[in-house]
């Protein structure tokens, strides 16, 4: 325990939290400087253990252990990885970028930037925990403050939804930002009580001594176990990365929350469960993974395919960068499910591209929702004359959600495809690549019909470009879009060196595909 850097990492939001109490509420110029600031410098330490992080070494590193609860083998284990590291930094883009888009908000700022600092805590927290117990305590503190931010702060504009199952939705849904709120919340805690399940099951199959993940990655559990506990992690933590039929809170909570939670939402608080599935359920239950990777596969393809119909039908703008999400999440899931190095490489390297890509689409969406007060993307065109700003953002982030080659969408579904064409069910990349390509017409089309087709401009009176905090989250993501997607190994690197690490402890019968799928992931290496 060299220094207390991941340690400062996760208390500087929460430490911004803390002094935003005690500010006036009627100084929002103070609070969002303050929160700016706490922001700003959360970003910074992230780019700095991005920067300290050894690659030739690889592993875990930066580590700190402080005791909880010794009688339990509940510590406060911390530590980062190659896909740790590049999370974080995501994390920390995500959130600055979100302060700077929430300048402009002028409801009860105080509370609103006090809940989203704690929100960021837990996800911090969740990236660098080494014990299970404490990574579930992070987690539950990540999703819980979403309740609050989209019951209070959330939007009651009812659009109704159209898709496959629009019908259904009709018929039982009340819309809402409260009912939003609450089933966002009541659908993840099944899911939190279904993973509470499977990890007090495997502490106990360890020999009840310690939850730290190399006790519980290494412990001898029983092959019936793992297959029954293995689904728990999978739905328990897949419920947040949208993972299909669970996915039904996604879209709404997306439609209700306010332009900050929506960006943190789907940039961020979605990668946990795709991270808890792969660095619990695969890591740790090995053979029950094994077991049910068909159906975790065949669940992916679904929830690409089904996403993207989804966005191509709505005409909500929100519900199309939502149901994208639910879309972009099952390529996450399906490079995780390849069991390959590639798929696995371009699942973290998507979870990140993604984050990115719908920061940006949902900092444009409140950009211009606040201004032309609707997100009927009929009603809508040719806004690029009076938000030109914004409609170059707003393209560069749908030319790398179809995965135009040089921004970070082509690199991350490249390597996805790539390593479910290497795996056991290589007929996965078709529909994996048909996701793609009706990914390409729906935000072509919205694109166009927003922005640079004609339309009615002219009619909405108050449409202009962002103010200078908004301008720079556009710069910021979509400048982190094109770094990454010209210099992948800027990531990539950190990412292929935990996979390295990782992957050959799954299985045995894995290492002729990992030392296959190296040479693949080195052709983007410097």
């Amino acid at each position: 325990m060299t220094d207390h850097l991941l340690s400062l990492i996760v208390a500087m939001p929460f430490l911004t939290a803390v002094l935003l109490i005690g500010l006036p509420g009627r100084e929002a110029f103070v609070i969002k400087s303050v929160a700016l600031a706490g922001a700003g410098v959360t970003f910074g330490l992230t780019l700095f253990a991005w920067y300290r992080y050894d690659l030739v070494g690889g592993g875990l590193q930066m580590r700190e252990i402080y005791p909880l609860v010794p009688a339990f083998g509940i510590d406060l284990r911390l530590g980062v990885d190659g896909w740790g590291i590049t999370l974080l930094l995501l994390t920390g883009l995500i959130i600055f970028a979100g302060v700077l888009a929430s300048w402009t908000l002028d409801v009860r700022p105080k509370e609103f930037l006090i809940l989203l600092l704690v929100l960021v805590t837990g996800v911090l927290g969740v990236f660098v925990s080494q014990d299970l117990f404490v990574f579930f305590l992070f987690y539950e503190i990540a999703v819980l403050p979403m309740y609050l931010l989209i019951g209070i702060w959330g939007s009651d504009g009812k659009v109704e939804a159209q898709g496959p199952f629009a019908y259904i939705w009709k018929r039982f849904s009340v819309g809402g930002k409260e009912y939003a709120a609450m089933k966002l919340t009541l659908m993840l805690l099944v899911g939190s009580a279904a993973i509470l399940i499977a990890m007090f099951a495997m502490y106990q199959a360890a020999g009840g001594r310690s939850f730290d993940f190399a006790v519980l990655q290494g412990a001898p559990y029983d092959p019936a176990m793992q297959r029954w506990a293995f689904p728990l992690l999978w739905l328990g933590f897949g419920s947040l990365a949208g993972v299909f039929p669970f996915h039904t809170w996604s879209p709404d909570g997306h439609a209700a929350a306010p332009t900050a939670v929506s960006m943190l939402h789907a940039g961020v608080l979605m990668k946990l469960g795709a991270f808890g599935v792969i660095r619990v359920g695969m890591m740790m239950l090995p053979e029950g993974a094994h077991y049910w990777v068909p159906y975790v596969g065949g669940v992916a393809v679904l929830n690409i395919v089904y996403g993207a119909l989804s966005a191509m039908s709505q005409k909500d703008l929100k519900y199309i960068i939502a149901y994208s999400s639910v879309s972009h999440m099952g390529v996450v899931m399906l490079g995780a499910a390849t069991m390959t190095a590639d798929g696995w490489n371009g699942a973290i390297y998507q979870m990140t591209a993604h984050g990115v890509m719908t920061g940006l689409f949902f900092a444009l969406v409140g950009q211009v929702y606040g201004r032309s007060h609707t997100r009927w993307v009929p009603s809508m065109g040719g806004f690029a004359r009076r938000m030109p700003f914004a409609a170059v953002f707003f393209t560069v982030a749908a030319l790398s959600s179809l995965g135009l080659p040089g921004l970070a969408g082509f690199v991350a579904e490249f390597l996805v495809f790539l390593g479910a064409w290497q795996g056991e069910h290589a007929w996965w990349a078709i529909p994996g690549i048909l996701g793609a390509w009706i990914t390409a017409i729906y935000v072509l089309r919205t694109t166009r019909d927003i922005f640079w087709g004609p339309g009615p401009a002219e009619k909405f009176h108050e449409l202009r470009d962002g103010i200078l905090p908004e301008r720079a989250a556009l710069y910021l993501l979509g400048a982190a879009l094109l770094l990454f997607g010209i210099f992948p190994w800027s990531l990539l690197a950190y990412i292929h060196r935990a996979t390295e690490d990782y992957l050959p402890f799954l299985m045995p019968a894995l290492d002729v595909t990992l030392q296959t799928a190296q040479s693949m992931t080195s052709a983007v290496m410097p």
